[in-house]
């Protein structure tokens, strides 16, 4: 990761569904998730902000608000090499072990996003429904973070291992 990509990075551990179909609807339940989607994979999502989390002038902390202005703090994902299909597994023991700098930071299983990785997937869903929105084809949606956000500087090394899911690894300049 480049030097002064970014503000104040942080990175979490995630699933990532890669949709093969729409999905939409009023009543989407965790079995329509998995027929809409094409395979699941690991997932560091980047979190930064566009603007300092606090501001060194007045000392005043950014609001809720104001992380839904500045796109929930997303900033970039990064995917891993292996992939499964969304019942090949137990997507609720899916975890990971990250890493910064050798040291173990965060450890988390898929069970700690609503119990189940793909149950944030058909909210969102449910909810863009209201909207007269869906999820489309070809998207990559994110589980949501069974770690919490892990801090990272210049010059550090990240490793998410996730099992037989493979290890992402990221270095920022």
């Amino acid at each position: 990761v480049p030097a002064g990509r970014f503000i104040q990075p942080r990175i979490e551990a995630e699933i990532a569904f890669v949709m093969k179909a729409p999905l939409a609807g009023a009543d989407i339940s965790i079995d329509n998730v998995f027929d809409a989607t094409d395979y699941i994979t690991p997932a560091l999502e980047i979190l930064d902000t566009r603007i300092e989390r606090m501001n060194k002038e007045s000392g005043k902390i950014r609001t809720f608000f104001d992380t839904i202005s500045d796109n929930a703090a997303n900033a970039g994902i990064v995917v891993g090499d292996r992939s499964a299909g969304p019942r090949e597994a137990d997507l609720r023991w899916i975890g990971a072990i990250v890493s910064r700098n050798g040291e173990v930071e965060e450890t988390g299983l898929g069970a700690g996003v609503l119990d189940h990785p793909a149950k944030g997937i058909a909210w969102l869903a449910n909810r863009l429904h209201q909207y007269g929105m869906r999820i489309s084809a070809g998207e990559v949606v994110l589980s949501g973070s069974f770690i919490r956000p892990v801090e990272c500087r210049h010059g550090d090394q990240i490793a998410a291992d996730f099992g037989p899911y493979g290890t992402i690894r990221l270095a920022f300049a």
